[in-house]
């Protein structure tokens, strides 16, 4: 993603700014970076909203008994409530909501930080 932004960029600024005599750095500080700050600030929106999903199909294919209170995290504990426990769907279902909540906050959270520190758009 950053590389498709990047090779957006139009090559003739690059060499009007080096006839301008800057270097590398500011040639990044003020020609890269103001392209590449609203690519990054969207996929930091996108990897905070997927901050509490911990490869759950990762865990899943070597998980069993013995290693339950080592390998346990919320989506495991979820399915393990809802399927093999006694605790059934209701609680199950109210684990998952919660997890979505709070993650629906990380989420807009990290939205209100990129829209009042970056001074950027936001999802």
């Amino acid at each position: 993603m950053y590389l498709a932004t990047i090779a957006s960029i139009n090559p003739e600024l690059y060499e009007a700014a080096s006839i301008d005599g800057a270097n590398r750095f500011q040639q990044m500080k003020a020609i890269t970076w103001p392209v590449v700050k609203t690519t990054a600030a969207i996929l930091l929106i996108l990897a905070v909203g997927n901050l509490m999903n911990g490869g759950f199909d990762q865990i899943f294919n070597l998980y069993n008994p013995i290693v339950y209170s080592h390998v346990d995290i919320i989506d495991t504990f979820v399915y393990r409530s809802a399927f093999l426990d006694s605790t059934g769907f209701g609680f199950s279902t109210t684990v998952g909501v919660l997890k979505s909540v709070i993650n629906f906050a990380f989420l807009f959270g990290a939205n209100y930080i990129v829209k009042v520190v970056w001074k950027e758009e936001g999802l």
